[in-house]
């Protein structure tokens, strides 16, 4: 492959950051004035795509996130049932709790409330937005069409039903 120039290699590494091709674009040198046009043409150079493809996967691997992974986080929230994790008697975590069910939890609040017939225990478990990631997981897998699609095939017919020598209005 080709090597990049210092300020393609740079809007790669600045791409990365936040997937801007406009902002990358400004913070790797080019002017500010046409950066949303080079960052567009940047992102259509066989060489600069392929590079970026490369640190991208480079950066999966060396992170650990990969789509798959995205996916079955995304999975464990969706399809979770509370009550694998919580007692619905006392809001426990139930003891046999899976790991899987557990990664749904948000947060997990307890708090001590002392009334004048002793302690009670106040606790408040949070889970991952269920519909968030129903959302999610439905645009990935495109379930959710944002436009609607119209198949406009068919005959079309042209009628010339205007007079030999003429147009209408020179009858007036």
């Amino acid at each position: 492959m080709a090597k990049l120039t210092p300020k393609q290699e740079r809007f790669v590494e600045e791409y990365l950051i936040d997937l801007n091709a406009t902002a990358a674009a400004i913070r790797a040198g080019y002017s500010a004035r046409s950066a949303d046009k080079i960052g567009s043409q940047l992102l259509g150079n066989p060489r600069v795509s392929a590079r970026l493809a490369e640190r991208m996967a480079e950066l999966s691997r060396r992170t650990g996130v990969t789509q798959e992974r995205i996916i079955r986080e995304l999975a464990r929230i969706a399809f979770l049932d509370p009550t694998n994790v919580v007692n619905a008697d006392d809001a426990t975590l139930r003891n046999d709790a899976k790991a899987d069910d557990r990664a749904a939890i948000a947060a997990i609040r307890v708090r001590q409330i002392e009334t004048e017939h002793g302690v009670t225990t106040e606790r408040e478990i949070r889970f991952h937005d269920k519909n968030r990631a129903l959302e999610l997981l439905g645009k990935r897998f495109a379930m959710w069409v944002e436009k609607q699609e119209v198949d406009l095939t068919g005959k079309v017919e042209i009628v010339d039903d205007i007079p030999k020598g003429g147009a209408a209005s020179d009858k007036a």
